[in-house]
């Protein structure tokens, strides 16, 4: 089992996050307050439902990292003129040297990660994710079941 590429995936998955995590600790962040905030910068003006999708939390979780994210003075509300019950999402100018920061921090950690890995093979393996990252986000109904094969409800 240790062996097979999805358990090989997940696991490098989850060594990078945990490594990501460490060096986030040591500049008072946590990970997903920094995915939040490079969405953020991505999309400025995002609403934080929708950033709770992108996040895939729950926006009831989106909206306490918010608040914590805004009283460090990192992000500041903003009513959605289009929908008066829902709050856009901007960085402050505090904020720009966190991702600065952050940017960093992800670069160091990468040339660790790909340390003796050549830039041929990052190339190829990159195209390989994105290719199955294409597959996943097929919905489920238009794979063609296999004949004979039936299907359970």
């Amino acid at each position: 089992m240790a062996d097979t590429f999805g358990f090989l995936l997940s696991d490098t998955a989850r060594l990078l996050a945990r490594r990501f995590d460490e060096r986030a600790r040591q500049h008072g962040a946590t990970r997903a307050q920094w995915k939040a905030l490079l969405h953020i910068s991505r999309q400025e003006g995002i609403n934080q439902g929708g950033l709770a999708d992108m996040l895939d939390v729950e926006p009831i979780t989106l909206c306490r990292m918010i608040d914590r994210m805004e009283d460090s003075g990192l992000v500041e509300r903003r009513r959605d003129p289009r929908d008066r019950r829902a709050w856009q999402l901007f960085l402050t100018e505090k904020a720009h040297p966190v991702l600065e920061e952050m940017r960093s921090t992800a670069g160091e950690l990468m040339g660790q990660a790909l340390r003796d890995v050549s830039a041929a093979q990052v190339d190829q393996i990159t195209e390989t994710l994105n290719r199955i990252r294409e597959n996943l986000l097929d919905p489920i109904d238009t794979v063609p079941a296999k004949s004979g094969e039936a299907a359970h409800g």
